[in-house]
């Protein structure tokens, strides 16, 4: 990457999209403060009229530059030919950087085509509309802010995340137009703006789940200055906490695809999750005394809605206490039954948490769907000692011919209880056609009966 300042053209204009949102105005300050520019042109939908516009053209102005306020829809072709017709011949444009964006956020079941459409024209048609009216310029920078949701991912943001993987194949088109675009595929800006200022607790730990911590402005605003001098069309300006991520990740199926080569599961972590997998949710809970189930539920649904929402311990989680008082919503309850489903095996509703506002009451309906309950709790928990069971006998000594033959007469003797073997009393027909009068039988004979009947050896 080339080193020293980008050669923005301090005598000539520079384009901010968004220029009077958060993020517009720390970049229009940046460009005065540290690229020496002195001619902006910030364009905005409201334009004047935005909050606080009046006071960033003062501190601007202060700053010594000369600062014009537009209100267009940079998507609209003839909106922003006229709003790049008022700049100076004196000082044409020499920089465009397009930081408007918007965000329509939904689980992928909910989400249309006028929701798609609305994340994608200030993203795409704007940059296409931006590219179009001034590749004949002879500009120093054309700067895309994309969003590293385009690379990773994000719950709930399929719309945006397809706009801004859009946004970074156009910039590089436009490169190879001949255009000195790059795309800048942020991540969380510590700096609250219109699009991430009503973020919530589970939307923050979502973004801690992919891999992204909160970046401080002045780190930033120094990735936008390397991109700047990048040769690259596309880069993720980010920055990663890949240590918090691998201490969250239970699994590599937690860790987002891109990132697995990086962050390596803990073996510890790793074994625990293989070896439950081995072994079903329904059978461990079905091992417990019937008075354990119900509250061994609660505690996992308590420890996946704290997990969810960044919670370090499920205490946070009242028992009782309603899913959404504790800060769920619409995303949050989706992951927590893609969690209890990946835990459970069971086949989970999306409207599990509003069916079932409580831990307790979210727990009752798993332990209903698992059918731990009467007769079949009894028949589960039986199996898994039968399975314990097979594993002692495999480990009895041979030698010990009087314990063999007792454990092979009680065996006889449960079968006989549960109608699947004569009375142990009785005289059993082999499965040679002859007979055995358990009762006067030699100890040998009892072992070729286990052998050849019940395939102990």
């Amino acid at each position: 990457m080339p080193d020293g300042p980008a050669p923005l053209g301090a005598d000539g204009t520079a384009l901010v999209t968004g220029g009077t949102g958060t993020l517009g105005a720390l970049v229009a300050r940046h460009l005065v403060t540290e690229h020496g520019l002195r001619h902006l042109l910030l364009v905005s939908r409201r334009g004047p009229a935005a909050p606080g516009a009046d006071a960033l053209v003062e501190e601007l102005t202060g700053l010594g530059a000369r600062v014009t306020l537009a209100a267009a829809d940079v998507a609209d072709p003839d909106q922003l030919a006229a709003v790049l017709d008022r700049i100076d011949p004196e000082h044409p444009l020499t920089a465009v950087i397009h930081t408007a964006g918007v965000i329509r956020d939904g689980v992928i079941t909910a989400q249309t085509p006028e929701h798609l459409a609305t994340v994608l024209a200030p993203k795409t048609d704007a940059a296409h509309t931006l590219h179009e009216l001034t590749k004949h310029q002879n500009l120093s920078a054309f700067v895309l802010f994309s969003s590293a949701a385009g690379t990773l991912g994000n719950p709930g943001q399929a719309n945006y995340a397809a706009a801004n993987t859009a946004l970074d194949a156009l910039a590089h088109r436009f490169r190879a137009e001949g255009t000195p675009a790059v795309s800048l595929a942020w991540g969380l800006w510590e700096e609250a703006s219109g699009m991430t200022g009503e973020l919530g607790t589970a939307d923050l730990e979502r973004g801690r789940r992919t891999g992204i911590a909160p970046m401080p402005t002045a780190l930033a605003l120094t990735l936008l200055d390397a991109g700047l001098r990048s040769d690259e069309a596309a880069l993720v300006t980010a920055r990663m906490d890949l240590a918090g991520l691998r201490g969250r990740a239970g699994s590599d199926s937690e860790v987002p695809a891109v990132l697995r080569a990086l962050v390596r599961i803990p073996r510890k972590a790793a074994r625990a999750a293989a070896a439950t997998a081995e072994e079903s949710f329904a059978d461990r809970l079905a091992a417990l005394a019937p008075a354990e189930r119900l509250g061994s539920v609660v505690e996992l649904v308590r420890t996946q809605a704290a997990a969810v929402l960044g919670h370090g311990t499920a205490r946070a989680i009242g028992a009782e206490a309603a899913f959404k008082d504790a800060g769920f919503d619409s995303l949050a309850a989706v992951e927590l039954r893609n969690r209890l489903a990946t835990a459970t095996g069971v086949r989970l509703p999306a409207t599990l948490i509003f069916d079932h506002p409580t831990p307790t009451e979210l727990a009752e309906r798993l332990v209903e769907e698992l059918g731990i309950t009467g007769e079949a709790a009894t028949s589960q928990a039986a199996t898994v000692e039968l399975d314990s069971l097979e594993q002692a006998l495999a480990t009895l000594s041979t030698a010990d011919e009087s314990a063999r033959a007792l454990v092979g007469a009680r065996l006889l003797d449960l079968a006989a209880r549960l109608g699947a073997a004569p009375a142990a009393t009785a005289t059993l027909v082999t499965g040679t056609g002859g007979s055995l009068d358990l009762d006067a039988a030699t100890d040998e004979e009892i072992f070729q009966l286990m052998d050849g009947e019940l395939g102990l050896s």
